[in-house]
């Protein structure tokens, strides 16, 4: 059974307040092997919350709603969820009562606008509210099968895990939902797409979606299945093939960033690291270092943004900036040789260039930027060329330097791939 998720409040439209709930339900439905295929958030609006929970009737086999369940006039869900099937609303006698005595308990006279929330959509299970006096409503008609759920999740997660959960398990057939994702640097989303397309485009299940963020893109694989092996052989085929056709080009296959896998890397090789960046202002050096035990392999690094330093700490030759310029192959791969020649590590990573969003010129324009990375077999230098913002360009710059580390240590260094 496909999945559809309403969350209810205009709250929930305005820059202040985040859906969270919706993530919540997702993660448990997908434990059920249910896909959620819709969500949608509409505001307190009579009009609209009836002609949407209506609209999901039609087309989804399992709804849930959350919040407007409360006392007060803008809490709709009740009426419009029985507006919207065809139901009429009573008033729960024994839930009045609960009400009630939630108020009694804390010496204080119910209001009588929480009435409103003993009323009950006819052919309705009502879910008790332990942490509220919101209850929830539990509606099956037709096949179709829509919950009423309130919206603070101290409210919410109780009442499904002791309520939804176990009618889950009698309504959902065995299933399960096995998800990887694949990350890969070095390749536009277009590109990865071109050479990925073609295998996964096969395949029904999984189902592959792309995402693309500076300087990475990741294809999400979500593969469903009656039990964990019938989700598992379909997944690992076509992970298995998209790995072939990506390449050095995947850096990880188990959630782990990419500072994560060079730090495996420099660990496993007994190589330690250190880093003279201009443009990124210390940036990838945080990257690095944010790594729980990088001290076993990261020694230090300098922030060279002045020629001074670059001249006194680095011994970068002065001829190299007077005639190069600091943003040039050249003072990039001095940084990183007098780096690793200061520091004494096994690699030393050299960045220079023009993050912006002023100092471009027509040589040498905003964007341009060049790593170098020096190591016993001598050194590399690229020229990357990025578009974006100054932190977008800074990150670019530090994701490409830390690919260029995991190929180098990897053994993956060849023409065309950095």
């Amino acid at each position: 059974m496909n999945s559809e998720i309403i969350a209810i409040g205009s709250e929930l439209l305005t820059p202040y307040r985040v859906d969270t709930n919706s993530l919540f339900l997702t993660d448990q439905l997908n434990q059920f092997g249910s896909e959620v295929v819709w969500k949608t958030v509409v505001g307190d609006d009579r009009i609209r919350l009836t002609e949407t929970i209506a609209l999901a009737w039609k087309r989804s086999d399992l709804i849930f709603t959350i919040g407007g369940l409360g006392p007060t006039e803008d809490d709709l869900t009740r009426e419009c969820a029985a507006a919207a099937l065809g139901k009429q609303l009573r008033q729960d006698d024994s839930l009045v009562e609960e009400i009630e005595a939630r108020f009694r308990a804390r010496n204080m006279e119910m209001p009588r606008i929480n009435l409103r929330q003993a009323m009950v959509i006819e052919d309705a299970v009502v879910m008790k509210n332990r942490n509220g006096t919101a209850p929830g409503l539990w509606i099956e008609d037709r096949g179709k099968v829509l919950v009423l759920l309130p919206g603070p999740p101290r409210e919410l997660r109780p009442m499904f895990e002791e309520f939804c959960l176990q009618r889950l398990r009698q309504l959902l057939p065995p299933a399960i939902i096995l998800s990887r994702v694949l990350r890969l640097t070095g390749l536009t989303e277009s590109a990865a797409e071109e050479l990925a397309a073609p295998i996964y485009t096969r395949y029904q299940n999984p189902v592959t979606t792309i995402l693309a963020s500076p300087g990475e893109v990741q294809l999400h694989l979500r593969s469903r299945g009656k039990d964990e092996a019938e989700a598992q052989d379909p997944l690992e085929k076509l992970s298995s093939q998209l790995e072939q056709a990506l390449g050095g080009y995947i850096f990880s296959t188990s959630g782990e960033s990419l500072e994560e896998v060079v730090g495996e890397l420099l660990r496993t090789q007994k190589a330690t690291l250190s880093v003279a960046e201009s443009c990124t202002g210390g940036l990838l050096a945080q990257r690095i270092t944010s790594v729980s035990g990088s001290s076993s392999y990261f020694l230090g690094g300098i922030v060279c943004y002045s020629n001074a330093v670059k001249l006194d700490w680095l011994d970068v030759p002065s001829d190299s900036l007077e005639q190069d310029g600091a943003v040039s192959a050249v003072v990039a791969q001095a940084l990183a040789e007098g780096i690793r020649r200061k520091i004494n590590s096994t690699l030393g990573v050299g960045i220079t260039g023009v993050a912006g969003p002023t100092g471009g010129t027509s040589h040498k324009p905003v964007g341009l930027v060049y790593l170098a990375l020096a190591g016993p077999e001598g050194t590399q230098v690229i020229e990357k060329h990025y578009l974006g913002e100054r932190e977008t360009i800074r990150w670019q710059a530090s994701q490409a330097a830390l690919d260029l580390i995991r190929r180098t240590l990897a053994g993956k260094v060849q023409n065309g791939l950095i």
